[in-house]
């Protein structure tokens, strides 16, 4: 039977559908790209409105595909919305957040009775973190980890709290058995990923954090580069970046969301920290990385965003020179407390100043990226076509690299020679 997996949203949601497809593949089932298929998984978002009309048009597209196939809703927006979701007949398996580990068994049940299950649990203080884990990623090159769950930090424009409940953290000794399973399958890169990532451990009478599981990582042989997802900013400390810098094998590359360049907007957010702090954790990152890759999160038209405190974010990208800053519109999430906020901004407000930052951060990228031109960088090659290798460097910029050889898997020396758009260009291997 084949299994067809469609996956919305973030980098832990694509580890869950990775991890689900694992599942499947022990009792083996085929999965499939294809429209047709027996059994369909939408492993869904709900971070805007838009995410939950995607996530009901890929379920009625599968059942109208194959009328006799089981679909499966499963994720945030069950989670957040289950008595919307069971309103959609075609949806035959409706999971929230919890509960995937037993999906194949749950699909099996649902075939074989034709009757509809329901799965949606909510979360308590004493909900723990459910073992997904994975032997293999899709590419050969960059394997993600999933080291926790959950958020306690309850921004006020965020249903993600809502929606995957309270901090909880994987074991640490699962980590590190993950990590050399991926080894052992080849992987030369781990990203370390979760949705509150810098909260690792807050939930656990043992006293391991982030830096730990980065420092026994980084002792795995075969495991030659070690990547964080997003980090919330306070996490950067002196004692930190310390121990974090004596890890030869962590790349350089920090994404840190900044939302706004205003304080005022920032505690609306209830962001837990003003710009004033958030600058000088940028500044102590290049205190301790000559050349660090520095990305951000922005929203533009958060509700009651005056002029000012927009000039303010440009400022920001301004000041700070982003590698790389992904902008967002406000969108009213129901729900949310940001969602009943006065003074919520006009589209076209909103779409004015999404053009104004996209500028900005081109510019602020453009000057970042010259500075590379002359410089010796490390690049794992991830794909290689018609005679080029295209890869990232430590500080995770893209890196198109001019030669005939098939150097896919590997990690060689180069020189910059140019940039064009967003990549660094060379035909220079050291």
């Amino acid at each position: 039977m084949k299994v067809k997996i469609m996956t919305l949203g973030c980098k832990v949601n694509q580890y869950e559908s990775e991890a689900m497809k694992e599942l499947f593949i022990q009792k083996n089932y085929e999965i499939t790209e294809d429209d047709y298929a027996d059994f369909y998984i939408v492993n869904t978002c709900t971070v805007t409105q838009m995410s939950d009309r995607k996530s009901r048009s890929f379920i009625r597209k599968s059942k109208k595909t194959n009328p006799n196939s089981v679909v499966a809703v499963v994720g945030c927006y069950p989670q957040v919305s289950k008595d919307k979701v069971t309103e959609i007949e075609e949806a035959d398996v409706i999971l929230g957040t919890q509960d995937r580990k037993q999906i194949v068994e749950i699909m099996e049940e649902s075939y074989k009775s034709k009757k509809r299950i329901i799965s949606v649990k909510e979360y308590s203080k004493d909900s723990e973190f459910e073992n997904l884990s994975l032997r293999d990623n899709e590419g050969r090159t960059r394997a993600y980890i999933k080291i926790q769950e959950g958020c306690n930090m309850f921004c006020t424009y965020c249903i993600i709290p809502y929606a995957r409940g309270p901090v909880r953290s994987r074991d640490f000794d699962s980590i590190i058995k993950e990590a050399i399973d991926l080894r052992n399958n080849g992987y030369k890169e781990v990203v370390l990923t979760g949705i509150h990532a810098s909260s690792y451990g807050i939930d656990k009478k043992e006293k391991y954090r982030l830096i730990d599981i980065i420092e026994e990582v980084g002792k795995i042989e075969g495991i030659e580069r070690i990547r964080l997802s997003s980090l919330e900013p306070r996490i950067i400390t002196e004692e930190f970046l310390n121990r974090l810098i004596k890890v030869d094998k962590f790349c350089e590359s920090f994404h840190l969301s900044l939302q706004s360049g205003s304080s005022e907007i920032l505690k609306k957010m209830n962001r837990k920290y003003d710009y004033d702090l958030y600058k000088e954790k940028i500044e102590l990152i290049r205190k301790y990385y000559e050349n660090p890759g520095i990305t951000t999160d922005i929203i533009v038209g958060f509700p009651g965003e005056s002029e000012e405190n927009f000039l303010e974010s440009k400022k920001a990208i301004e000041e700070i020179e982003f590698t790389k800053v992904h902008l967002f519109k406000y969108s009213r999430r129901r729900g949310t407390p940001a969602a009943e906020f006065e003074n919520q901004i006009d589209p076209k407000i909103k779409n004015e100043r999404l053009k104004v930052l996209e500028e900005v951060s081109k510019k602020a990228q453009n000057k970042i990226y010259s500075k590379q031109i002359g410089r010796l960088e490390e690049v794992l090659v991830e794909k290689f076509e018609d005679g080029k290798n295209y890869g990232y460097s430590k500080n995770y910029s893209h890196v198109k690299i001019i030669s005939n050889e098939n150097l896919e898997g590997k990690i060689v020396s180069v020189i910059i020679e140019d940039t064009i758009n967003d990549t660094l260009i060379t035909s220079k291997i050291i």
